[in-house]
């Protein structure tokens, strides 16, 4: 087992006394395939974030499998070098933490229930509310269980709901944010969840108390980026296609009007790219991955030319999970035409040319050709850099992991000071 380092002599040496933050900072863990990425985030009573510490570690090949943990001692010594770095810049040590996941396994879908209600002129309180909510989330875990189940081949596995969050609700066919203290006969409301595998969600736990953390929260990526834009307006009526590429996954989310419609996930990132050139010039992995970094598009060497077709396959092959992610919105009568690039991944020139300049959206309910940018730290809702090193669109997944932090630290609040299904049903109606 990796010895984790003494934190408070790493950052401060033997002659000064480690800053123990107090309870408006949190620590956001994205533990990526190819980069771990610590931020420290000092909250507003608005809400809002201020990053004060920012800290990067390469993983080894080793260290995670298409966007899961495989070797827990190593990501652990990973994330501490990462965790040390924020905390040296931030002057504060930080406990209370909220890490991403990410994996083919996590699922995300939105699921529709329609209540009849026996009387039409009670209003609607906070615990019938809670009712329905919990009534629409059981629905949704048996099935992603199903789901599961069959793309397993029959195994069955044990899942936690990480995520959850309100798309719309209507009663008697009008739409409305809150439904307390409304009237009427038909409620239905659609409400997006997340489920993720409980080895994968323990494996993380498992980082958490090794490294001395207080896990507040286990957040699917695809939802905590959707998070980041969205922000607080319970009004916000911005659609957009969210596409998170990182080393081992592609993490899609679609927004419609504001809320969450679905997430999906497959197993294609930026080391496929690096494996393809690595096949094709039997070359390392390393030498792989800086050809890739460096080439420029118009190849000039016989070897540049062969990574670059080599590129060229594994992006058709990339645009074809993408296709079949998107065509499993069923639900979504026309997708928007906005695209939304976020991860290390999505920072190779030509899988933005692919999307840009091919036809791989003609059978998909796109109602014109889609717009393609990537997202900038400065269009994350609510969260501002201060140190200056959050600079592209690399961070945005774990700024987002900062925004669901805010949410679980309001929702506790609101539990404490009094009804915790009031504060349950009120997290849910906001996010």
């Amino acid at each position: 087992m990796v010895k984790i380092f003494d934190k408070a002599n790493q950052l401060f040496g033997s002659s000064n006394q480690k800053l123990f933050a107090k309870e408006n900072h949190i620590l956001a863990l994205d533990i990526g395939t190819e980069f771990v990425k610590a931020l420290i985030g000092k909250v507003a009573k608005n809400g809002d974030i201020e990053i004060i510490g920012v800290g990067r570690y390469h993983q080894e090949l080793s260290d995670m499998q298409a966007g899961a943990i495989a070797d827990i001692s190593g990501v652990v010594e990973n994330c501490n070098r990462a965790l040390v770095d924020a905390e040296n810049q931030a002057g504060v040590s930080v406990r209370t933490t909220v890490i991403g996941i990410a994996g083919e396994l996590v699922k995300g879908m939105t699921h529709t229930i329609k209540i009849r209600r026996k009387n039409s002129s009670v209003e609607i309180e906070d615990t019938e509310m809670a009712k329905i909510v919990e009534m629409a989330q059981d629905r949704a875990e048996q099935k992603v269980k199903a789901q599961l189940k069959l793309e397993l081949g029959g195994k069955e596995i044990d899942t936690r709901m990480v995520n959850s969050a309100l798309v719309s609700i209507y009663i008697d066919g009008y739409q409305v944010n809150n439904p307390i203290g409304f009237t009427g006969s038909e409620v239905v409301v659609q409400l997006y969840t997340a489920f993720a595998p409980m080895i994968h969600i323990a494996a993380l736990e498992r980082v958490a108390t090794l490294l001395d953390l207080d896990l507040l929260a286990v957040a699917a990526e695809p939802f905590a980026v959707a998070r980041s834009i969205i922000g607080d307006d319970i009004n916000s009526s911005i659609s957009a296609v969210l596409m998170d590429v990182g080393g081992g996954t592609t993490d899609i989310a679609v927004i419609n009007e504001g809320g969450v419609q679905g997430t999906k996930m497959f197993g294609i990132g930026g080391r496929a790219f690096t494996k393809s050139i690595q096949r094709e010039l039997a070359i390392k992995f390393d030498e792989a991955e800086q050809i890739k970094i460096t080439m420029a598009t118009e190849p000039s060497g016989d070897d540049e030319q062969r990574a670059s077709e080599a590129l060229d396959k594994t992006c058709d092959v990339w645009l074809s999970g993408v296709e079949l992610a998107l065509s499993e919105f069923t639900d979504v009568e026309h997708l928007p035409h906005k695209i939304l690039l976020c991860g290390g991944g999505a920072s190779l020139e030509k899988l933005l040319l692919s999307i840009e300049q091919t036809n791989w959206y003609g059978s998909l309910p796109f109602t014109k050709k889609p717009n393609v940018a990537y997202i900038s730290p400065g269009q994350v809702d609510g969260v501002v850099d201060s140190t200056g090193q959050v600079t592209d669109h690399t961070y945005v997944t774990a700024m987002g992991l900062l925004r669901v932090g805010v949410d679980t630290l309001q929702q506790e609040s609101a539990q404490t000071r009094g009804n915790p299904i009031k504060a349950k049903v009120d997290r849910i109606l906001r996010t």
